[in-house]
């Protein structure tokens, strides 16, 4: 066979390989992100099993290296402080999670599962231990995890504190161990005849005994992402998977935690959001970049409260989290949600041309002879229900109204035709005249009762409760602070 013709095979099986591929690139795995080949993750010691077997059913499915580093949660934050080469941070204790915030180590936190410390000995139990308190009266060697680098060290430290057997304890500690996996060892070869180990080690180490030693506090599991990872997306995707209830729920409760009831596991989940038109000037951002960061999808649905809320109560379009333009329109479907969480406050004005041509000074002068005003729909919006009490507290409620042509469910509509000239003025609220300064004024309305609070709340039976809830996160953050404040809104959010 000549060289052409062997050149002419290779081609043809090349070309073959390319067809196969591009016809099976449907049904192949995909990665997080084309650019992510590896994640690093600090993860306790502790609870190294369900992350190995989730990270290598991760990296399996989508082609996502996973490499992890394990430690103390205390020597792993110290480790992120000098140089945040990880891109997920896994502690055994929320304390740890607490100091990485402050530190401004951390951004998102998701929660994973709980587990709690427990006694052990030795196998067969040689020194007959009968419990906690028999255990500080005897001449026995203890193993510990050091408090000041472990999770667990701290923990049990802590809580014998407060139970005043701490001193005890310690004369008995024979060696204070790097991890508690250390300890287990420790125990389980009868170098130490107890030590305090994690409920789930001992699943892990079955042939030690556990005994009675108290209430021990129970500890809750968070994958935090770290700061300044280069890889957010995949970081969060990752996180979401370890978090889920069907990926890493199961896992983990094999592994014997107690798993959270996370969000069903989904490359790019959806969330629903119904919000009222004001807000929209404020969140378009925020929630496009929630969006990029997470790579999620949110669908949002803008109108005014009233109209929304009618669609509610149906009971067929309930949306995974509502911002409402005031909190009475959150209370008339409080059941469908959780308690909501206030991030800002509008305050009513009226609106009138550059100039104020009609010299309108306060709601008494909208009723002035031959002025076309228009308001916000009573049934339909917020801002409707919120001027009818304002005009009814300023008892010139029959004076303006004999003035109102127009009643609509949105600010912006009122603008709009303000706009155009078929209005002289209308009562709307301070955010719906940004950006129009230099065709419309603002005249504040100095009442109580015309200013309006913007609650948040995550749905009751949101599929994706969890990441709503991180949505709430961003839109309280500090960043989105100057966002809100730069639209008209007076910032409200803890």
């Amino acid at each position: 066979m000549n060289r052409s013709m062997l050149l002419a095979i290779g081609s043809l099986g090349v070309f073959l390989g390319l067809v196969v591929l591009l016809l099976l690139q449907p049904f192949l795995p995909r990665t997080t992100d084309e650019t992510t080949r590896k994640l690093v993750v600090f993860c306790a010691a502790g609870i190294k099993a369900p992350i190995v077997t989730l990270a290598q059913q991760y990296q399996q499915a989508y082609g996502v290296e996973i490499q992890l580093q394990y430690g103390g949660s205390n020597t792993l934050l110290s480790q992120l402080q000098v140089a945040p080469l990880a891109d997920i941070y896994i502690p055994a204790d929320e304390s740890y999670v607490a100091q990485a915030r402050e530190k401004r180590l951390i951004a998102e936190v998701l929660s994973l599962a709980s587990m709690k410390p427990v006694l052990v000995v030795s196998p067969g139990n040689p020194k007959k231990i009968a419990d906690l308190a028999d255990l500080l009266t005897r001449e026995v060697k203890v193993s510990l995890a050091h408090p000041e680098a472990t999770a667990i060290g701290k923990i049990v430290q802590n809580h014998l504190q407060a139970t005043g057997q701490w001193d005890a304890l310690a004369k008995r500690l024979a060696v204070q161990k790097p991890t508690v996996n250390d300890v287990a060892t420790d125990v389980q070869l009868g170098a130490a005849d107890a030590g305090f180990v994690w409920d789930i080690t001992v699943k892990q180490v079955p042939e030690l005994t556990v005994l009675p030693a108290g209430e021990m506090p129970a500890v809750k599991l968070s994958a935090c992402i770290v700061r300044q990872t280069k890889q957010p997306t995949a970081a969060l995707r990752f996180a979401r998977y370890l978090a889920s209830a069907d990926k890493g729920g199961p896992v983990f409760a094999e592994h014997g935690y107690q798993p959270i009831q996370g969000d069903p596991w989904t490359e790019t989940p959806e969330l629903k959001l119904f919000a009222g038109s004001m807000l929209r000037p404020a969140t378009e951002k925020i929630i496009q970049a929630f969006e990029e960061r997470e790579g999620c999808r949110v669908t949002r649905v803008y109108n005014g409260c009233g109209i929304l809320v009618g669609q509610m109560r149906v009971g067929q379009n309930v949306p995974d989290a509502f911002f409402a333009c005031d909190r009475e329109f959150m209370e008339q479907v409080g059941d469908l949600f959780e308690a909501g969480t206030t991030i800002s406050a509008n305050q009513l004005v009226i609106l009138v041309h550059k100039g104020n041509p009609h010299n309108i000074k306060k709601l008494g002068d909208l009723g002035k002879p031959g002025l076309r005003v228009g308001i916000g729909h009573e049934k339909q919006c917020a801002m409707g229900v919120l001027t009818q009490r304002t005009l009814a507290e300023d008892k010139t409620t029959s004076l303006v109204m004999k003035n109102v042509t127009v009643q609509s469910p949105t600010g912006d509509m009122l603008v709009n035709q303000m706009l155009t000239g078929s209005l002289d003025a209308v009562v709307a609220y301070i955010t719906n005249a940004a950006g129009h300064a230099d065709k419309l004024e603002a005249i504040p309305i100095n009442i109580p009762c015309a200013f309006a609070e913007q609650p948040y709340a995550v749905g009751k039976k949101s599929a994706h409760r969890y990441l709503a809830a991180r949505l709430l996160d961003a839109l309280r953050a500090e960043e989105s602070r100057e966002i809100f404040e730069k639209t008209g809104f007076t910032w409200k959010a803890p």
